[in-house]
Parts: C-alpha cells; sequence; structure tokens
C-alpha cells in the first residue's frame, strides 16, 4: 500500500481536525513523504501531551527512528535516536539525551536530499539497534485511548 492509500486512522483523525489546516496538511505531507520513504514502516499512533505519529521498523516503540510530534501552532520532525546520528548539516536541534528535532514550518524543510538522507540513516541505525525483528510490516496501529 502506497503512503498516498494509507489512511489517517479513524482514532487519530478527529484529534488531527481540531488543528489548522495549514498544520493539517503540513503534517499529511510530511507523512506522506516519510512513508513514500519507508512504506514498511509502522506507523504508531500517540495522543498523550501532544498529537503523534511515531514511525517504526517493528510494532515496538523502542525500535521507532522519527516522529511527528504536532503542537498547537507548530510540528516537528523528532529522531528518537537523534544525538547517535551523524548529522554533519546540522539539521538536528535540542537538549535531551537521545531525541532531537527538525523544526517544520513548510515543505522545503524537509523535502531535500539533507533530511532524506538523515531519514535513511535513522532506519538504518533503528534497524541495527534493535532487539529482535517486528512481525508488522506497513502497518498503522493506534495506541490513543
Amino acid at each position: 500500500m502506497s503512503a498516498r492509500h494509507r489512511p489517517l486512522h479513524t482514532d487519530f483523525l478527529p484529534h488531527l481536525e481540531r488543528k489548522e489546516q495549514a498544520l493539517i496538511t503540513l503534517y499529511i505531507d510530511l507523512r506522506t513523504f516519510l512513508l513514500e520513504l519507508h512504506p514498511d514502516a509502522n506507523e504508531l499512533l500517540y495522543h498523550t501531551h501532544v498529537l503523534t505519529s511515531v514511525y517504526s521498523i517493528s510494532e515496538k516503540l523502542g525500535d521507532s527512528y522519527c516522529m511527528i510530534p504536532i503542537y498547537t501552532a507548530h510540528l516537528n520532525l523528532g529522531f528518537n535516536k537523534g544525538t547517535l546520528l551523524k548529522d554533519p548539516h546540522n539539521l538536528l536541534q535540542g537538549t535531551g539525551n537521545l531525541i532531537r528535532h527538525i523544526p517544520i514550518a513548510k515543505p522545503s524543510d524537509y523535502r531535500n536530499a539533507k533530511v532524506k538522507a538523515l531519514l535513511k540513516e535513522a532506519a538504518a541505525f533503528a534497524i541495527v539497534d534493535m532487539d529482535a525483528p517486528g512481525k508488522a510490516k506497513g502497518k498503522t496501529i493506534s495506541k490513543i485511548k
């Protein structure tokens, strides 16, 4: 199933629809970009303090390589183990022990060769770093209560 044909999950959609249209459009384009780059990625959906879609090589959060947290007026492209990635272009921001992010305001912030290379590296790192292969591929899994 291509990214354009993987529908937004019914648990996620009502929360997303509460956002401004420009933010929704940006999120959908970034999600499409990620799923086109890694169509076998599993998409784990959360709604805690922020609405987030997480992209993982298995069905486990611990095997995830990137995420899109959607805040009130902005979103980021987060890298779960960003401090462990090579970042020759200094794209990643943040001060946490592992997570780093790229602020996203427009498609050119992610639709470029530098971000594509970073995403490929993050996914490759997740594969090497995982404990055991997962069973699910290309699934959307809601963790929204």
